[in-house]
C-alpha cells in the first residue's frame, strides 16, 4: 500500500462515474479505493468536463489513529474517519495530517474533506446525510406569542400571569 498524505483522494467503491473518465485506484479498506495519480481539483475539472455535478460539503473533525510507525498510524486515523463519513459523500480528500511520535508509538490525526460527485443537479439526501442550517433572517415574534412554546401556547398568557403574581408574593415575604 502507498503511504497517505495530504491532499490523496479516496473514493467509495461503488461510486459512479461519467462514462470516459478513467481513474486509476487501489484498494484501500473500509469500502474506499485510493487514487493513485491526481488531487480533487484534478478530479472536479475532468467531472464538471462530462457534464456531472460535484458538490463540495463541508470539512470533517479531526479523528486520531495510534501505530508503531507513522504510516500505521495515518492509516488507523483515516479508516476511523472514513468509518463517520455520510452515505451521502463518495469522495474524500485527505485535507490535513498531524503525526505526534511518542517513545513507543504514533499518534496521528486526520482531517478529511468530503464530497459528492452525482449526475443530476439536485438528488434527495438520505436522512444521515450532514445537515448545516442555512441562516435567514429571523422574523420578530411578539412575546406573548404562541409560537415561542407551541404546546403551550394556549396557556402562555395564564403562565406568564403564575409568574408575575409568584415574584409579587416572594417580594412581600422578604
Amino acid at each position: 500500500m502507498r503511504k497517505i498524505a495530504a491532499l490523496n483522494v479516496l473514493l467509495r467503491m461503488r461510486v459512479l462515474l461519467p462514462d470516459g473518465l478513467k481513474v486509476t485506484t487501489e484498494e484501500f479498506g473500509a469500502g474506499w479505493n485510493l487514487m493513485q495519480a491526481g488531487d480533487m481539483a484534478r478530479l472536479e475539472e475532468e467531472i464538471q468536463a462530462h457534464g456531472w455535478n460535484f458538490i463540495k460539503i463541508d470539512q470533517e473533525p479531526l479523528r486520531s489513529g495510534v501505530g508503531k510507525t507513522p504510516e500505521e498510524a495515518i492509516s488507523t486515523a483515516l479508516k476511523l474517519s472514513l468509518r463517520h463519513i455520510s452515505e451521502y459523500s463518495n469522495v474524500v480528500e485527505v485535507d490535513r495530517i498531524e503525526l505526534t511520535e511518542y517513545p513507543w508509538f504514533f499518534l496521528a490525526k486526520v482531517m478529511l474533506f468530503p464530497c459528492r460527485i452525482q449526475k443530476a443537479a439536485l438528488t434527495a439526501m438520505p436522512d444521515k446525510a450532514p445537515s448545516h442550517p442555512i441562516i435567514t433572517s429571523q422574523k420578530q415574534l411578539p412575546v406573548d406569542s404562541p409560537e415561542w412554546y407551541p404546546l403551550f401556547g394556549p396557556v402562555t398568557p395564564t403562565l406568564k400571569e403564575m409568574l408575575v403574581l409568584s415574584r409579587s408574593t416572594e417580594g412581600r415575604t422578604q
